[in-house]
């Protein structure tokens, strides 16, 4: 009888097939995932295709929102000046943040560093805090009245190097996109530890017994076979730089002063979307804008993956 109850048991769950398994599980995320990415995805750009009358009733208006956007002198001007920022910003995070976090990746991957968990700890740590309490916690470091920075140059004798950084239009997005690159250069440098870390100790050992130094060592073994995650984190940092908005709106508003110096796509969609100050908001106008960086970040991630991503695996492989 406990054979034949044990059998039954085992037919009924072979009932229930495979694929009803795998649906189960995946289905809560599928929902929330469509309902809250997805669907707003699509709506965004199917209201980019639409205008907004006077007493605000939508009519289809085709691509004629994105040639206004692109060479109406009201918006051509903002936008193409937010792009040039942004370009800005991601370059400095491509350049300085993703050199120091493979230089902290690879200081911390060596055998005979000590303390390498507190070390990791500390340097991740900015990462873990809120965009909000960054951003006002430097302007209160930078500040020209209260601030701590011009105390601190004036102390080691710079302190005619001090000026008021946030408020300079040459210097105010230099200064955020450093500030950024002070929180967030703990994620290249996880990932480029992880990377380091799984490559294999027989491959480093054999080019050592072979006469190789450390620095060859890294530049012909370690640099190739970590290619891929370089480009990972390349890819990682232009569509996060591209969606940045809550540092410069937190440090700058959404007027993102001084002169619109530091204003992005982030914060230019959003005084277009839902107005500030003066300006009136359109939400046709808003999606049109928000549409432009959905494929500003296709067209970026297309050609990094096409482009680049497939040379870089088969030089590491």
């Amino acid at each position: 009888m406990a054979e034949t109850a044990d059998t039954a048991k085992i037919d009924t769950r072979d009932l229930v097939p495979w694929s009803t398994h795998v649906l189960v599980f995946l289905a809560p995320a599928a929902i929330i995932y469509t309902v809250f990415s997805i669907y707003p995805l699509i709506d965004t750009v199917r209201l980019s295709l639409y205008t907004a009358d006077a007493n605000g009733v939508t009519h289809y208006a085709g691509l004629s929102n994105f040639v206004t956007l692109l060479t109406d002198a009201r918006w051509a001007g903002p936008f193409w000046n937010a792009f040039r920022n942004n370009v800005v910003f991601f370059i400095i995070h491509m350049v300085v943040q993703n050199s120091i976090g493979l230089a902290l990746a690879v200081l911390l991957s060596l055998p005979s560093l000590t303390g390498r968990s507190i070390y990791r700890t500390l340097l991740f740590l900015p990462t873990m805090l809120s965009v909000v309490i960054i951003g006002f916690t430097w302007q209160l470091i930078l500040s020209p009245l209260w601030g701590i920075a011009k105390g601190a140059l004036v102390a080691v004798h710079l302190g005619g190097w001090f000026a008021p950084w946030l408020g300079l239009p040459s210097t105010a997005l230099i200064t955020i996109s450093l500030i950024s690159v002070w929180q967030f250069v703990g994620i290249p440098m996880m990932l480029i530890y992880a990377a380091l870390l799984a490559i294999p100790d027989d491959l480093v050992d054999a080019a050592t017994v072979d006469g190789a130094g450390p620095w060859r060592v890294f530049w012909q073994i370690k640099l190739p076979l970590i290619l891929p995650t370089l480009g990972i984190v390349a890819i990682l940092t232009f569509v996060g730089n591209f969606n940045a908005f809550d540092l410069i709106y937190t440090v700058k508003g959404a007027i993102a002063g001084p002169n619109f110096a530091t204003d992005i796509l982030g914060t230019f969609f959003y005084r277009t979307f839902f107005g500030y100050q003066l300006q009136p908001g359109s939400p046709t106008m808003g999606a049109t804008v928000a549409t432009m960086m959905l494929i500003i970040i296709l067209a970026g991630v297309l050609l990094f993956l096409f482009g680049v991503q497939r040379r870089l695996r088969r030089h590491a492989f």
